[in-house]
């Protein structure tokens, strides 16, 4: 009985010991809600802006290609080829959107609530200024979620409407009906007008100092040069600006506009080129065509003169830079130490003309089947390492044939290409993954580059007005396509011959628009996206080249499995579980 009671008495004394274990103490978590923010801190609310940006989708590359004709993978585990071996489902999607976008947007909705209740820095003018700023980026960081949002799960449902998105514009407390049905497209549309358009208001057009207080835009009152550079100026570069907002519209008016979706939208061809036009005129127009825009990921001496947010010719908007080799270290063949592992498709390569514009498969293109790699469109070899072809610091040569003795040739060893290429765009040849002497380089990931925005242009001014209309701004679909294949090198010795028959069949120059998109933004997350919104047939079979003794012959790679409905991407299968009032797109379960 009496060592019982000692039992009992030391487990008291040990609870009464643990009172810190079983009371919680305050802890340091900040309140969000109205008119609880700290006096003089401003930390916590531009840390909830920070939060949307950091949730971009286009912080990182996802290279989506995987998923489509222009390439496969030797990473069996890439989700992006279970997508492409039929196993997408609305339970299994790798390229949905909603939770990320969601959470970005509660986060946005609550600056936009309290943006003017912070006392952003002491300077009450200031202030004010710094609340318009962080308004209008919060604005156009929603617009940017919600074109996200359209872009993966928009469609069209089992009673055929072109539907959206859930439309949430104010703070979801624990309270909240999230039971929301969908909006329509249209509607979605015009919200994302209208935050652009409040963004595009609050902002300036670029995050810079000023020369003196002439320079300050009216919008923003009698304020002295020093006031409008503490929140507006170079500080600031690489935030949300008022030309990030009308490059945004641009982006989301193509998708409008386009076989997909152009039944659930009033936006036309001629408003998405207008929009795209307007980029294009602030930038200069078709002669502001970056020279150098074609290499902006290998042009080092560009690269490494970053500083401050500032952007090169070609770079609209960009994340921050860092040095490192991850791409190489993915991407590299494995005779550079490289895991081989996005492997441009035969698909692709035979979309590259010859150097004299013309497409291989047309009669007097010069194309030579025994020699496929000759005369061909220069940027076939820039981007993708054909075999033959040399990489890596030191020019080594790599042969991709199947008998060629390296582990480079296909299907040799894991990280060996499954095609009989490998991927050349977007790495630093100069990167060194050699153990005894590697090296980093700098890399950055664009947000919107201006040859997109340039092609925007083009296929929306084919669609609404002919390959030769130059629309309000002075500028036609066939200016477009003719400076960047200028640039690229092609067609410089006939005249773009193919270019000048093209320019008088709206269909041709569709098809020629389409290619060129293709071949310029390849591996940078457009292709899944782009043969969606046109509604082609994503089922193509990807397809490579064998090389033995020298001669080159075609195989099937890989098939495609896509059914029509998966033109439109599903809403994840928990939520259609958890809400009744949302209506899934046709086609998907």
């Amino acid at each position: 009985m009496k060592i019982n009671i000692v039992i009992l008495l030391a487990c008291l004394l040990l609870v009464a010991g643990c009172k810190d274990l079983l009371v919680p103490e305050i802890e340091n978590i900040r309140d969000l809600n109205p008119g609880k923010y700290p006096p003089n801190d401003a930390a916590l609310p531009f840390g909830v802006l920070l939060n949307g940006y950091n949730r971009i989708p286009t912080n990182s590359w996802s290279f989506n290609d995987v998923a489509t004709d222009d390439a496969v993978t030797n990473d069996q585990s890439n989700s992006f080829l279970k997508i492409a071996n039929g196993q997408w489902t609305a339970n299994n999607n790798p390229l949905s959107q909603w939770t990320n976008a969601y959470a970005a947007i509660q986060y946005l909705n609550i600056v936009l609530r309290d943006v003017a209740t912070v006392r952003w820095v002491s300077d009450p003018i200031v202030s004010k200024l710094f609340a318009m700023r962080i308004k209008g980026e919060a604005a156009g960081l929603r617009a940017l979620f919600y074109y996200h949002l359209l872009q993966a799960h928009a469609g069209v449902s089992e009673s055929g409407a072109v539907l959206g998105v859930p439309i949430i514009t104010a703070v979801q407390g624990p309270n909240a009906d999230f039971n929301t049905p969908r909006a329509t497209f249209e509607a979605c549309m015009k919200q994302i007008y209208s935050d652009l358009s409040m963004a595009d208001d609050l902002l300036p057009l670029d995050y810079e100092n000023i020369a003196g207080a002439a320079f300050i835009p009216a919008k923003y009152g009698t304020i002295t040069k020093e006031q409008y550079d503490r929140a507006f100026g170079s500080a600031f570069r690489g935030f949300f600006t008022g030309r990030v907002a009308k490059a945004i519209r641009s982006k989301a008016a193509l998708l409008a506009a386009s076989p997909a979706f152009s039944a659930g939208s009033t936006t036309t061809w001629a408003d998405a080129a207008d929009y795209a036009g307007e980029v294009l005129y602030l930038k200069g127009g078709v002669s502001a065509l970056a020279s150098n825009g074609l290499t902006w990921y290998a042009n080092a001496s560009e690269i490494a003169g970053l500083a401050d947010g500032a952007n090169p010719a070609e770079i609209l908007w960009r994340n921050n830079y860092g040095d490192n080799r991850d791409l190489e270290q993915a991407n590299y063949p494995p005779g550079l130490f490289g895991n081989g592992r996005i492997n441009p498709t035969q698909n692709l390569v035979d979309a590259f003309p010859m150097a004299n514009g013309i497409p291989i498969t047309n009669t007097g293109s010069g194309y030579d089947a025994t020699k496929p790699y000759a005369n061909r469109d220069p940027r076939l070899r820039m981007f993708i390492l054909v075999n033959g072809g040399t990489a890596g610091p030191n020019n080594t040569v790599i042969s991709t044939a199947a008998d060629g003795g390296t582990n480079d040739g296909l299907n040799i060893v894991g990280t060996s290409t499954r095609t009989g290429y490998y991927l050349r765009k977007l790495l630093r040849q100069d990167v060194n993954l050699n153990p005894t002497s590697t090296n980093n380089q700098r890399h950055y990931k664009p947000h919107i580059r201006y040859t997109e925005i340039f092609l925007n242009y083009a296929e929306a001014a084919n669609e609404a007005w002919g390959p030769l209309g130059a629309g309000r701004y002075g500028i036609s679909a066939y200016d477009v396509i003719r400076a960047i294949r200028k640039r690229a090198g092609v067609g410089t010795t006939n005249g773009d011959a193919w270019l000048e028959e093209a320019k008088g069949s709206k269909d041709l120059m569709r098809d020629l628009i389409r290619n060129e998109r293709r071949i310029e933004l390849c591996f940078e997350g457009f292709r899944f996206w782009d043969l969606r919104r046109w509604k082609v047939d994503l089922g193509e079979t990807a397809r490579g080249v064998s090389i033995k003794n020298n001669v080159s012959a075609v195989i099937n790679v890989e098939p495609r499995q896509f059914q029509p409905f998966m033109a439109y991407g599903p809403i994840p299968y928990g939520e259609i579980l958890k809400f009744g009032a949302l209506e899934q797109n046709k086609g998907w379960r």
